[in-house]
């Protein structure tokens, strides 16, 4: 599929980029200076520094933009899709979600030239912290943005690492960097490229390996037979992400060699709007914070709790990823779906993810 620019990319200063501070971690202003669509719903956007940096990160790692919408903060965390062995600009791409307030902001307000902060570089789902020689990437939908920068970084560097890249989606129109995949798999005689589509797989060029509908035992045999031996990273909608975890568990796959990142739905106006009476139901669980206290819903999270008592906190992933929300419980009993970025010793002192933890009994919770 051929990229449709929005925008003409901005040309190469060499005086700026000879100028450039290194930017490893922390706040920072960007420009927008490219807009692009990647597929009917998916757009990439291309920063540069207001003052000039160059992007240290490992590639898999993301970025949290901090906006202004609606007169509201909104943080959100999106995966760095560039390479940083491309330092001079950073890369994001997002997809549309039905409702979303952020993507749709970014596809139909951001524009060429418009500022944004951000923070980061975070994140442990990334080929510094993870290290092997022999690499399975697994994606769906957007979640091939780390797999693209792995990818990208892995080709650039030429390390001789060994990749099988198998990437799911709906139908060759949703296919996201199909271009740019192209391209590595021609420069990379190590890089072995194959899809798994609902529909639309006999679209694809011949000699590409490719299977149709979902992914299951006997197509990722065929489709990577030394599976078995390769470190396998997993990035995807929550359903996918099980589905992968179940199967490989079912073939006896040696799971300290498994490695995820789950894309969490992007919280919208259209969700936040719908409330059902079982969500307004009350659990008799109290949480107080401060001089703040409130009766939790029996499906609600810290975190929607917080957020409810207008409490400032930085929700940027929502998914358990990010680790921004992290708060401590000082007295009480919660239950927690995910602790991806705390360590022993602060789960021991009582830290939880806001957006990931629900009441067992009353708490008393510290930000």
């Amino acid at each position: 599929m051929s990229i449709d620019t929005i925008s003409p990319p901005s040309l190469h200063n060499h005086e700026r980029q000879l100028a450039s501070n290194d930017w490893q971690h922390g706040q920072v202003e960007l420009q927008c200076v490219e807009k692009w669509q990647e597929t009917h719903d998916v757009f990439s956007y291309r920063f540069q520094g207001i003052d000039p940096v160059k992007f240290q990160f490992k590639p898999g790692q993301f970025l949290t933009f901090n906006m202004d919408i609606d007169g509201k903060k909104v943080y959100r965390s999106y995966t760095i899709s560039s390479s940083p062995s491309r330092p001079y600009s950073i890369v994001v791409t997002v997809k549309c979600i039905e409702g979303g307030r952020v993507s749709n902001y970014l596809a139909e307000s951001l524009n060429v030239g418009d500022t944004i902060d951000a923070s980061g570089p975070d994140g442990v789902f990334n080929l510094v912290d993870i290290k092997a020689d022999k690499y399975l990437f697994l994606s769906a939908g957007s979640g091939i943005t780390p797999m693209f920068s792995m990818s990208r970084w892995l080709t650039d560097t030429q390390v001789g690492a060994d990749i099988a890249f198998l990437n799911c989606a709906k139908s060759p129109d949703d296919l996201i960097f199909r271009t740019e995949l192209d391209a590595i798999r021609f420069n990379n005689s190590a890089f072995n490229l194959s899809y798994i589509l609902e529909s639309g797989a006999e679209r694809l060029p011949q000699g590409l390996g490719c299977g149709e509908g979902r992914i299951n035992a006997e197509q990722l045999s065929r489709l990577v037979e030394d599976y078995q031996q390769r470190t396998i990273f997993v990035c995807g909608p929550e359903p996918f992400m099980k589905g992968v975890e179940s199967l490989l568990e079912s073939l006896n796959f040696d799971m300290s060699r498994y490695h995820y990142e789950s894309f969490g739905t992007e919280s919208s106006q259209v969700e936040e709007a719908v409330i059902t009476e079982n969500d307004n139901a009350a659990t008799g669980f109290m949480l107080r914070i401060g001089d703040n206290s409130r009766v939790m819903g029996q499906n609600e999270t810290l975190l929607e709790g917080i957020e409810a008592e207008g409490l400032p906190i930085i929700a940027a992933c929502r998914a358990g990823v990010c680790g921004a929300c992290k708060c401590k419980v000082i007295e009480g009993e919660t239950e927690s779906s995910s602790e991806m970025t705390l360590t022993p010793d602060e789960i021991a002192q009582g830290y939880v993810l806001a957006c990931s933890t629900k009441l067992k009994s009353d708490v008393l919770l510290q930000l």
